[in-house]
C-alpha cells in the first residue's frame, strides 16, 4: 500500500501553560428579546469610539460576536481582559437597542431570520451543510492552554474522561424553536451535526494526526486546520490545547470557574506526563455515551468513570475532582476560583435557572432571554 507523503503541521511554542479565553454573545433587541443581526453595526461602532479592536471578532451569523482574551498567565487576568472587553462592547450595543446573551441557544430565535457574515469561509460552509449549517444558532465558550507539542494529543486523549463535568456545568441550552427540548444542552447535540465537530479521535501521536489532517486536506473536507472543530482539539497556530466543550456562559463568576476547572484539569495532566505517567482514557463509546448523559441529564447525569466501566453521579465526582485539582490551583493563583465550581452545583447551572424562570412565568421565553441578560 503506497503512503503519499504528509503535510507537517507546524506547532507553536508555548513555554508555559498560559491561557486564553473566547466568549461567543449573541445579540439581541432590548424589547423584543429576539436575536438581531446587528454585529456589523456594532463593529463599526466599537471602532469608531476606541479604534481597531484585535479581541472582538465576528462569527458565522451577523447576530453573533466574540470577545477574546490575548494570552493570559491565569484565570484572574483572563477574567479582567474580559471584563475589559465588556466595558467597551456593552455600552455601544445598548446604543444600537440591543443587549449581549451569552447561552448555548436562544429559546425562540427563528433559524430562518438569521443573516450570514460575509466571507468566502463561511459561505462555503453554508454551500456544504445546507439545513444542519443554518441551524448553527449556538454560542459557546472555548478555552486555551499552552502545551507541548508532544503532550497535545496524549492531553486532548485524557481531557476526555472530564467532558462530562464541564458540559453539566457550563449547560445553558435547554429551549430551542419555542420547545424545552428535555435536554440540558441541546447545543452539545446540535453541533456535533457538522462534518469534523463532535468529539475527537483519539490517536497515539502528533505523527497520526498530521497523517489524518492531511487526508481531510486532500479528500477536500477542510481547507485548513482551524476546520477541524472538534470539542477538544489541538491548536497548532495558538500552540494550545483547546477545550470547545462549554456552552455559553452568562455570569462572570461562572466563567471564573470553568476557567480555573479547565487550566487546572491540564496542568494536572501536563505534570503527570512530565512525570512520566501515561494518562488515563476511555473507549470512545464510554466518552460518547457520557457526552450524551451530560447533555441530556446536566449535572444530575450518572457518568462512566473509567475504562472498567464504574460509574458516578456526576454531582458527587465534581466534589472529589475540585479536591484533588487544589494544589494545582493553589500554584496556578485561582484557588478561589475553583471553589466557585461548587456553587455552580449549589445554585443551579443556567439550564436550570432558564427552566425556573419558564416555570415561574408560565412559560414566558421573553422573561427567559430577559434573565439570561439580566445575568450578566
Amino acid at each position: 500500500m503506497c503512503q503519499h507523503p504528509h503535510v507537517a503541521i507546524d506547532f507553536a511554542v508555548s513555554p508555559r501553560p498560559t491561557l486564553g479565553v473566547e466568549w461567543e454573545f449573541a445579540l439581541v433587541d432590548h424589547r423584543t428579546r429576539d436575536l438581531v443581526n446587528a454585529a456589523s453595526e456594532l463593529f463599526d461602532l466599537v471602532e469608531e469610539r476606541h479604534g481597531p479592536e484585535p479581541r472582538l471578532h465576528k462569527e458565522l451569523l451577523r447576530n453573533s460576536v466574540e470577545l477574546t482574551t490575548g494570552i493570559c498567565e491565569n484565570t484572574d487576568q483572563a477574567i479582567a481582559e474580559l471584563v475589559e472587553m465588556l466595558a467597551k462592547v456593552v455600552p455601544v450595543a445598548a446604543d444600537l437597542g440591543v443587549d449581549l446573551f451569552s447561552a448555548g441557544t436562544h429559546p425562540f430565535a427563528a433559524w430562518s431570520d438569521q443573516l450570514l457574515t460575509p466571507g468566502h469561509r463561511y459561505e462555503e460552509l453554508m454551500a456544504r451543510t445546507q439545513w444542519w449549517g443554518r441551524q448553527m444558532l449556538i454560542w459557546g465558550v472555548h478555552v486555551h492552554v499552552g502545551v507541548a507539542k508532544d503532550q497535545v494529543i496524549p492531553l486532548v486523549s485524557a481531557l476526555l474522561n472530564w467532558y462530562p463535568h464541564l458540559q453539566a456545568l457550563s449547560a445553558s441550552s435547554p429551549i430551542w424553536a419555542g420547545h424545552d427540548t428535555g435536554y440540558a444542552s441541546n447545543r452539545a447535540m446540535m453541533f456535533q451535526q457538522l462534518p469534523t465537530a463532535g468529539l475527537p479521535f483519539q490517536f497515539s501521536d502528533w505523527a497520526e494526526f498530521e497523517s489524518y489532517a492531511d487526508d481531510l486536506l486532500t479528500t477536500g473536507v477542510i481547507e485548513n486546520i482551524d476546520e477541524i472543530r472538534w470539542d477538544v482539539r489541538p491548536a497548532p497556530r495558538t500552540g494550545t490545547v483547546e477545550i470547545r466543550i462549554c456552552d455559553g456562559v452568562s455570569t462572570l463568576w461562572e466563567m471564573r470557574a470553568l476557567v480555573a476547572l479547565t487550566h487546572c484539569l491540564v496542568v494536572d495532566l501536563s505534570e503527570r506526563l512530565t512525570r512520566g505517567e501515561t494518562l488515563p482514557t476511555m473507549p470512545p463509546w464510554h466518552v460518547q455515551e457520557n457526552k450524551w448523559r451530560a447533555a441530556r441529564y446536566g449535572l444530575e447525569a450518572w457518568i462512566i468513570l473509567d475504562a472498567d466501566s464504574n460509574e458516578r453521579l456526576l454531582r458527587e465526582d465534581l466534589t472529589d475532582l475540585v479536591d484533588r485539582l487544589m494544589p494545582v490551583a493553589a500554584r496556578l493563583g485561582c484557588a478561589e476560583d475553583l471553589e466557585l465550581v461548587h456553587e455552580i452545583t449549589r445554585l443551579g447551572a443556567s439550564y436550570q435557572r432558564q427552566r425556573a424562570v419558564a416555570e415561574a412565568t408560565g412559560g414566558d421565553l421573553v422573561a427567559v432571554v430577559d434573565a439570561v441578560v439580566r445575568e450578566l
